[in-house]
């Protein structure tokens, strides 16, 4: 039977270097992913949602912290992520390093459902647009027309 071109190749097939650096890669963050668990352990499920791991090293672990203030924090509490740490078997870490970078709780973060809500809400609401009508009333033409314009863009109208 005859091999059909339009079949997808393996990554290993087409570039074998690379196959090998990817799975790696996966590897590491997978690795790093897990130590998300001892620090919320260690943290509680409040601290925890605005810090992270960034990386283990050498003995060394790496967390991001959202804020100045929280790294700071995180500082007096290094002896007790370090417990922490140890006790769920990273026996081989002797030292935490804690950098603040803002990027790190929009990582943690997913979006939910409230300010997806809040982006997709149109319009004004009735008491807005009424207000806005009788506003109208006294102004100029220009403006009056404006006005209304506006007050059209009621979200709670029934068309």
């Amino acid at each position: 039977m005859a091999k059909n071109r339009f079949n997808p190749k393996p990554l290993s097939e087409l570039a074998p270097k690379w196959s090998d650096k990817l799975s790696n890669y996966v590897e590491k963050a997978q690795d790093i992913n897990s130590l998300q668990g001892p620090l919320e352990q260690a943290l509680g499920p409040i601290l925890s949602k605005k810090c992270r791991v960034a990386n283990y090293s050498d003995g060394t672990l790496f967390i991001e912290a959202a804020s100045a203030t929280l790294a700071t924090r995180l500082g007096y509490l290094k002896m007790e992520i370090l417990s922490a740490f140890r006790q769920s078997g990273l026996h081989d870490c002797g030292q935490i390093k804690i950098t603040s970078n803002p990027e790190a709780q929009q990582r943690l973060q997913q979006p939910t459902q409230n300010t997806v809500s809040a982006k997709r809400r149109d319009g004004l609401s009735q008491a807005t647009a009424s207000q806005l009508s009788q506003l109208a009333e006294n102004a100029p033409p220009g403006l009056k027309e404006k006005l209304l314009k506006l007050a059209s863009h009621n979200r709670d109208k029934k068309s």
